[in-house]
């Protein structure tokens, strides 16, 4: 024993609070790194709304999309990517979707989730990354989400992985990632030996190998229309074989069924979270027409 307190004791208390901050300020990086990647396209839908409703400045054009994020728990960059995609409203009506039908929310009793239609969406992939690790045997992964804007894939989730793996895959374009050939192939994909496979980037092969991984399945989340919609991947810490096939069929059935729901999320509530966008909007633009009146 060297007499020191605590040494040679991984969880000793001075060791364990330590490595929490380190963990706690290192997620404040991710965050921090996510928020400037995210930053054009949210400064691009404020540029939008601010023209669209005549506001006066781009922090109240912020205040209106955070205000219809944390009102619908939908994450602001997804709202923002919406704003950006989505057809602009008929600008007289006082709906941006009229005539919308709605339609109840596709079943996830594969991820475990009870009420899908009071579920969000953190939840959901957090429960499917629980679901594909349980199928595949392994405690590392993560989920991605299809970026339409930036035309790739996007990590939400992950666990078991090292820091930087989870900031260079941060965002996978089109193509060296297995995850990118399986939302391109859309089918899940199976990479026996990460040191071997010629799918990967030499970068990207080194990022693995050096998290501990030496395969993975990559399973895409696909939606009724056939569109990958997001990505789930185990990684397994030895070269792997095949799956078996009620495993396959499994993951398969998992992927779709959270497809579906990421979909029916699309068409529900995000629509419905730019549909209260828009009402505030318009009662700003109001606002602004009956001041400007007053004013002549």
């Amino acid at each position: 024993m060297n007499g020191i307190p605590g040494a040679g004791h991984r969880g000793g208390r001075d060791g364990g609070g330590a490595g929490e901050e380190v963990a706690r300020l290192r997620e404040e990086v991710r965050d921090l790194r996510a928020q400037v990647r995210s930053r054009p396209l949210i400064a691009h839908a404020q540029g939008i709304l601010q023209e669209r409703y005549r506001l006066p400045d781009a922090e109240s054009a912020f205040a209106l999309l955070r205000r219809s994020s944390q009102r619908f728990n939908v994450k602001l960059r997804v709202l923002a990517e919406a704003v950006v995609r989505t057809p602009r409203p008929n600008d007289p009506r006082e709906l941006w979707f009229p005539g919308r039908v709605r339609r109840k929310p596709p079943v996830l009793d594969a991820v475990g989730v009870d009420d899908p239609g009071r579920a969000n969406r953190g939840a959901v992939l957090g429960a499917v990354l629980s679901q594909t690790l349980a199928i595949t045997g392994t405690d590392m992964g993560n989920v991605q989400i299809a970026d339409r804007a930036a035309k790739g894939l996007r990590m939400e989730h992950h666990t078991g992985l090292s820091e930087h793996f989870v900031e260079f895959f941060a965002f996978v374009g089109e193509d060296g990632t297995s995850c990118a050939k399986a939302a391109r192939d859309v089918a899940l994909t199976t990479v026996r030996d990460v040191a071997a496979d010629p799918v990967f980037t030499d970068a990207a092969r080194h990022t693995i190998l050096a998290a501990g991984s030496r395969a993975c399945h990559s399973v895409p989340l696909v939606s009724e229309s056939g569109a990958c919609l997001g990505m789930v991947s185990a990684h397994l810490e030895r070269p792997t074989k095949d799956l078996h096939p009620a495993q396959e069929k499994a993951l398969v059935a998992t992927g779709h069924q959270v497809g579906r729901w990421l979909a029916w999320h699309e068409r529900t509530v995000v629509l419905d979270a730019l549909e209260h966008l828009h009402a505030q909007g318009r009662s700003t633009d109001t606002d602004a027409e009956r001041d400007t009146r007053t004013d002549s």
